[in-house]
């Protein structure tokens, strides 16, 4: 059978995605059904199996579906016999189911890494190895579409476990691409790589950190990945990243490892921490589904709809026809312009030259009439300072003159009006002082006698009064006679 492929328009396809109530898988069921395909359903809760199958048959779209695990190879084989009763087979199968977990790698016990590779992993290589069984033997073949992450060029650390699983299937996916190659079957084997995507992952995957987690940003919507994987399913593409942020990252790891690791190990779990939320021990699907409905999105601040790194990857020739354009019509617009005049040319190369954009011989004119104008300032002010100096000494010398005048002619005043009150007083004093001396000799006297009797009293009554002690000597002396 030819190796070539012959991939069909979305509206006549029959499309297997697994994981299919939840997330990216939820977004690329309905896109797909509303392209007009035929959708057949595979995950783990009937009753979201039900409910969706219920939304898209309202819309007018051929749904069916199946229970299965993907970590089960028999019930993924009965799911795919399933679909090739129902729909006479498939053409493409989408390999989107997957677990996540959060924490440490010495933290997380050995069972449940194991089973996190048993969806991550081994549903990966059970859907694969049924899909290819069936799409090499149907006319046209078909495309396999493996959902992987960015994760597996850019390990990162709480999420050890989850990128080494993303590791494994990036492996196996290219493997199972040159086998098939090697075998000339007509399968195209696709790899999608998201980045970080607005969906419940962080809800459901299992969290060992005890902190609330969330996709740290750039985060793209659920739809964006979604339309990647259609676009996988009509062409004919290898490997496909959708967000350009985490392709830099990853570019940034390959080129220098030694610097990327330690800024990863130092900035990556605090940019995963989800500050704005409390923590909340919500119910994972690592081993059993996850109750919580049809949950595309869970709805982040801000959220891009449209990655032009995808983009670019779809369409390389429209890209690079782009490019081209570009650089001819540049080289075009030179070449024209150096032909048709190089005085243009040359004026377009003086105008955009810094050293044109001033007129340096005018600015250093002007700066030197400012440095005069400057100047001549200066000494007009200097000269305007001298003369107001000397005019103030001048009026300083003529105040101090002035009022050592009037202080003489003060004390002048004030001595002869001295003068005047000393002699016109000093008859007043002598007349007061010879009264006074008159006075004093009539009475002296009467002074002297009033001071002898006040003395003889003072002295009887001293002796009286040491007459009543006990041992007075008055009366010792007084009982002597």
């Amino acid at each position: 059978m030819s190796a070539k492929p012959t991939l069909k328009p979305l509206a006549q396809q029959s499309i297997v995605v697994t994981g299919a109530t939840s997330g990216v898988g939820l977004a690329t069921a309905r896109r797909a059904a509303r392209a007009g395909a035929k959708v057949f359903l595979i995950a783990r809760d009937e009753k979201d199996l039900r409910a969706l199958c219920e939304e898209l048959q309202a819309q007018g779209a051929r749904v069916a579906w199946a229970v299965a695990d993907v970590a089960n190879h028999a019930s993924l084989k009965a799911a795919a016999e399933k679909c090739q009763r129902l729909f006479g087979g498939f053409d493409t199968w989408v390999n989107n189911a997957g677990v996540g977990l959060f924490g440490a790698i010495r933290e997380t016990s050995l069972e449940d890494q194991r089973r996190l590779f048993e969806t991550n992993y081994w549903g990966v290589v059970n859907g694969s190895v049924v899909a290819a069984e069936h799409l090499r033997e149907r006319p046209g073949g078909g495309a396999i579409v493996n959902v992987g992450s960015i994760l597996s060029d850019l390990p990162l650390p709480v999420q050890g476990v989850y990128a080494a699983s993303k590791h494994a299937v990036k492996g196996f996916t290219n493997a199972l691409r040159i086998e098939l190659l090697r075998e000339k079957a007509p399968v195209t084997v696709s790899l999608v790589k998201p980045g970080a995507i607005d969906t419940p992952y962080s809800r459901h995957a299992r969290n060992l950190t005890g902190q609330a987690v969330h996709n740290p940003q750039p985060v793209y919507a659920t739809h964006v990945v979604a339309d990647t994987i259609l676009y996988c399913a009509t062409h004919p593409i290898r490997e496909i990243t959708v967000g350009g942020t985490g392709r830099a990252i990853a570019s940034f790891y390959a080129a220098l490892p030694e610097i990327a690791e330690p800024l990863l190990a130092r900035f990556a779990p605090s940019l995963m921490r989800d500050r704005r939320s409390a923590y909340q021990p919500f119910d994972d699907g690592l081993y059993d589904p996850t109750d919580d409905g049809l949950d595309e999105e869970v709805h982040y601040p801000m959220v891009r709809n449209f990655s032009a790194l995808a983009e670019v990857r779809k369409h390389p020739g429209v890209t690079a026809g782009s490019l081209a354009l570009i650089v001819i019509g540049a080289a075009a617009a030179v070449y024209l312009s150096q032909r048709s005049g190089p005085t243009r040319y040359q004026r377009i190369k003086t105008r955009i030259d810094p050293r044109g954009w001033v007129d340096t011989d005018a600015l250093r004119h002007r700066f030197e009439d400012a440095v005069d104008a400057f100047r001549h300032g200066a000494e007009d002010f200097g000269g305007r300072a001298s003369e107001f100096s000397r005019d103030a000494r001048d009026r300083a010398y003529d105040a101090v003159d002035d009022v050592r005048d009037r202080a003489d002619g003060w004390f002048r005043s004030a001595r002869k009006d001295a003068r005047k009150a000393a002699k016109k007083h000093g008859k007043t004093a002598r007349h007061y002082a010879d009264e006074a001396v008159d006075y004093a000799r009539d009475h002296q006297r009467e002074g002297g006698a009033l001071l002898a009797v006040a003395t003889l009293a003072a002295v009887i009554g001293a002796a009286v009064l040491e007459s009543r002690r006990p041992d007075s000597h008055v009366r010792r002396i007084a009982r002597f006679r």
